[in-house]
């Protein structure tokens, strides 16, 4: 090829990058979309993890969903109340009180506790026990697995698997609900941090039947319930249900309760 038709061909390729170029910019000015300077002082403050927990598709969708009115100042679920507050700055808002949950596991049932129906040596998966006899090795149909899908759905590392049991490190907990969303046996729920008094267990099953499977499972026995003086602990389906608005951590089902599965944290 000639030089003149290399000079050519260079001129022709560095005219069709420049017209791309100034192209792509007067389209991106034409049909840029507005942001709302809001949007992006919020997602500045939002901790940054993009965990999901807020129900939106991380923290700038979260940002977002607060300024359109879809979502409230305090719906991050890790930055609590003191990113609630920095939020409700921005927006003109009162965060109001906000109380930090944290995740709370339904189970004592670990291993010197609870019973087996027989040794597993496969998949260590919770979500894949209902696919396995009697829904798992362990005797009791409403225990923990074991097999950490929660530990591993934890953006924060504070779930862990101790003696068969997931156990909640609620100093590092940060209430995202992934945990929650995680466990096939719904067996983690979210509850406020200052609530000291718990039910360690959700079997529904009548007190014969959780005593031939659990060590330590709740009966139904109904003490914690007569001797309850705010009215915050029933017996429902035959296992103890707190009503944490009601509760005031006096600990009496705590001293009351036979089994000791009512327990303070």
């Amino acid at each position: 090829m000639s030089m003149s038709g290399i000079m050519i061909a260079a001129v022709i390729v560095g005219g069709t990058g420049l017209f791309i170029g100034v192209f792509l910019g007067i389209a991106g000015q034409k049909l840029a979309v507005e942001v709302d300077p809001r949007e992006e002082a919020i997602t500045g403050v939002l901790p940054g993890n993009n965990c999901g927990g807020c129900g939106y598709a991380g923290c700038s969708g979260l940002a977002a969903a607060i300024v359109k009115g879809e979502a409230e100042v305090g719906g991050c679920p890790v930055g609590g109340a003191p990113v609630a507050a920095k939020v409700g700055e921005i927006m003109g808002l009162d965060a109001g009180e906000q109380t930090r949950m944290v995740a709370f596991v339904k189970c004592a049932g670990t291993c010197d506790k609870a019973g087996k129906d027989y040794e597993y040596f496969g998949v260590e998966d919770c979500s894949m026990m209902n696919f396995v006899q009697n829904g798992g090795p362990k005797s009791c149909n409403y225990g923990c697995h074991g097999f950490g899908d929660c530990v591993r759905a934890c953006p924060f590392d504070a779930i862990h698997v101790i003696d068969g049991v997931s156990v909640v490190d609620r100093e590092a907990c940060k209430a995202c609900g992934k945990c929650v969303a995680a466990c096939p046996k719904n067996l983690i729920e979210l509850v406020p941090y200052e609530q000291k008094v718990t039910v360690r267990c959700s079997s529904c099953d009548k007190g014969k039947d959780v005593m031939s499977v659990c060590k330590v499972g709740c009966i139904g026995c109904k003490l914690c319930e007569k001797n309850c003086e705010h009215d915050a602990i029933k017996v429902e389906n035959n296992i103890a249900h707190i009503d944490y608005s009601k509760c005031t951590n006096c600990g009496v089902c705590v001293a009351k309760c036979p089994k000791k599965i009512i327990q303070m944290i």
